[in-house]
């Protein structure tokens, strides 16, 4: 079971091909992910939250040097996969996860030949205003954390970050105990008492509604590794809120290939810190991929990390389009590329193990994950 044709399996999930008829529509492939179940939990010594909250990621490995990792073992991708929950009263444990594959089959995703960044042209961002964007789908699905970073509604009660938000590799960092998620929502002016204010001439302003987090989920991939190797791939942390949003979601999905996507772009909003009290939105074509992580030219500036990385495309069992996030935003990375200073943003993809062990999270029912 922990040979190379089970590791495999594993990173091989994918089941449909998109179609290649003239009236081609982007579609998302039908994927039977594996199952990730818990098989202990053992009580850890509080933290002691004394890292410092870090809103970029920066990294000496590349596109060409994960690329050119060797494979994880069996066993090594259970350990990464593991994780430590962190609870609001500040115990800590730390769960062993089993892997089982019931079904799986496919040709996987080979990245694509590496292409040469080039620095950032014109700022193609776009700040979002007025509470009848903001305040709607996908926009209102973005909230914004505490320590400073964005994160993505994903369920009722669950925001999807990026780990470093909570943990830096290390330890906690401050204000992990006291996590808060931040909502867009209207500053009614003084005595207005929710009455129409949309016809000022300038944006409406808004404000935070912040609600406490319950619980958080940190893969060991990334508390065992750091952003110089291994790490990297596992930059991602789950967030269960005390209370209900009452928000429409966004569904998580695994990573399609980059050549799959609908004009090879991905699109996120996040709180970008030059735009501050701002929801920025942008949208750009993946330069590059490996099986963990997407490589692009999106402008983005600390703050944005955590944002969800989404998609629009065809979803055939339900006859209607769909948005899904299949990464999240790590960051900007400043990489050495023999000498020569080199930048990237580099987005998490969601694997259909990744997907496995998130919708657990989430759901707590491992039949209600098998479809990714």
């Amino acid at each position: 079971m922990a040979g190379l044709s089970t590791l495999i399996l594993l990173l091989c999930a994918a089941k449909d091909v998109m179609p290649s008829s003239p009236h081609w529509k982007p579609t998302w492939p039908s994927y039977r992910v594996p199952v990730i179940l818990p098989q202990s939990t053992l009580n850890l010594d509080k933290p002691q939250f004394d890292a410092e909250a870090r809103l970029e990621v920066v990294s000496p490995c590349g596109p060409a040097c994960h690329k050119s990792s060797p494979l994880p073992t069996y066993e090594e991708v259970k350990n990464y996969l593991s994780y430590e929950t962190l609870y609001a009263n500040g115990s800590l444990t730390e769960t062993e996860v089993g892997i089982y594959i019931l079904s799986s089959s496919g040709d996987g995703s080979r990245g694509r030949s590496r292409t040469k960044r080039q620095i950032y042209g014109y700022d193609s961002r776009f700040s979002i205003f007025g509470k009848d964007f903001l305040l709607n789908y996908p926009f209102s699905t973005s909230v914004k954390l505490s320590t400073g970073c964005t994160g993505t509604l994903v369920a009722e009660k669950h925001v999807l970050t990026a780990a470093h938000c909570i943990h830096d590799g290390k330890s906690y960092v401050k204000g992990a105990q006291k996590l808060r998620v931040g909502f867009l929502k209207p500053k009614l002016k003084d005595g207005s008492k929710g009455s129409n204010i949309t016809n000022s001439a300038m944006p409406e302003k808004m404000k935070f509604q912040w609600i406490r987090v319950k619980r958080t989920h940190v893969p060991k991939g990334w508390i065992k590794g750091n952003a110089n190797d291994i790490g990297m791939d596992y930059d991602y942390a789950l967030l269960e809120l005390k209370k209900p949003h009452k928000r429409k979601f966004m569904k998580i999905g695994v990573s399609p290939p980059a050549r799959h996507l609908p004009g090879g772009r991905i699109h996120f909003s996040g709180y970008d810190n030059d735009r501050p009290g701002n929801l920025v939105y942008r949208f750009c074509d993946v330069k590059d991929e490996t099986y963990d992580l997407l490589y692009q030219q999106c402008d983005a500036q600390p703050g944005a990390s955590g944002s969800g990385v989404y998609v629009r495309m065809w979803k055939r069992q339900n006859h209607k389009w769909e948005r899904k996030i299949i990464g999240i935003f790590s960051g900007h990375q400043w990489v050495d590329m023999n000498g020569t200073p080199q930048d990237f943003n580099v987005a998490v993809r969601i694997t259909p193990l990744k997907y496995a062990q998130i919708c657990y999270w989430i759901k707590g029912n491992y039949l209600d994950c098998r479809e990714g």
